[in-house]
């Protein structure tokens, strides 16, 4: 009995010491290890473990935000010195200066190329309605001072025109019965021809303006569309991005200059055309004038002719008789 009692003493002891034995040959997890804890009646703290292998990616992932940031901070530079407003009078008050002096030099163009249209309007309609009055009453008139004396109230080129014919039939009037009337009608067409000519360069005075805009007004607005655009990518190239909201104002300022010189050369090119026209309705008009009026002093020649005539005819049968 006492030997069976000492057997069942020892497997006890065993029994005892069987789980530690275990815990010391292999680590447990945490839980392992309350769960021993609690089968023992003991309580054991939970094992941590360190990693001391250091982490070679933490330096490669703070330099690449370290980056990121500079570059958030160079964007935000760049979009807060672009322009919110992005109206044709936002765009040009934040474009460069240069293309400031292209955008203001093709508007004063614009207001040239109206005013002289405003301009030429007023003054061709008068001279036309003159024109075309001076006309009819010179094909009714019988005679230069008749003409004269219907064109009294009219202060055009034609009653000019009608003076001077006049100022030189009296001018001639004591060679008119010795030489021949051709001398006195090529005066008066040499004098009428040219009060034509001088009527015809005041009428189209500032048309040649209206030429030049017209002609060099896209190669202005050109030139600030190539100025804006080269401003634009020295921007892209500070700000190191090609984001479009940084790239669009540079080049919608660059675009408005060539609108603008658009806008400044197609009405030029039209209204000159239009003016051109008229001019030269306008010069047909006096040359209508101008035929006219050397009918006049060629029937006033011819009848002086006919009056002094009878008279020689009569002091030739005189001459005669005596």
């Amino acid at each position: 009995m006492l030997k069976r009692s000492r057997l069942h003493f020892a497997i006890i002891l065993m029994a005892l010491a069987m789980p530690y034995a275990v815990s010391a040959q292999s680590p447990e997890t945490p839980s392992a290890q309350a769960d021993a804890g609690q089968s023992t009646g003991t309580t054991s703290r939970p094992v941590i473990v360190e990693n001391t292998t250091p982490n070679l990616s933490d330096g490669t992932e703070i330099a690449q935000d370290d980056a990121l940031d500079a570059l958030d901070e160079a964007e935000g530079a760049r979009q807060a010195g672009l322009p919110h407003d992005l109206s044709p009078w936002g765009m040009f008050m934040a474009a460069d200066i240069v293309v400031k002096g292209v955008m203001a030099g093709l508007a004063f163009a614009s207001i040239v190329t109206w005013t002289v249209l405003l301009v030429k309007l007023a003054e061709l309609g008068t001279a036309q309605r003159s024109a075309r009055s001076a006309v009819r009453q010179l094909i009714a008139a019988r005679g230069l001072e008749d003409g004269e004396q219907a064109l009294g109230g009219n202060r055009g080129v034609a009653a000019l025109m009608t003076r001077a014919a006049r100022e030189e039939m009296e001018a001639s009037e004591p060679v008119l019965d010795h030489v021949s009337d051709g001398g006195v009608k090529e005066r008066i067409a040499s004098r009428l021809a040219r009060m034509e000519v001088r009527a015809g360069r005041r009428i189209a005075k500032g048309t040649g303006l209206l030429a030049t805009i017209g002609s060099t007004a896209p190669f202005v607005g050109l030139f600030g569309t190539v100025w804006g655009i080269m401003n634009s990518f020295i921007g892209i190239s500070k700000a190191q991005t090609t984001n479009l909201a940084i790239v669009a104002p540079g080049i919608a300022e660059a675009l408005l200059a060539t609108a603008i010189g658009l806008i400044a050369a197609i009405p030029a090119v039209v209204i000159y055309n239009f003016l051109a026209r008229a001019i030269t309705g306008y010069r047909q008009q006096l040359a209508d004038a101008s035929a006219a009026i050397e009918r006049l002093a060629s029937r006033d020649l011819d009848m002086r002719r006919a009056r002094r005539q009878p008279a020689q005819r009569g002091a030739a049968s005189l001459v005669k008789v005596g």
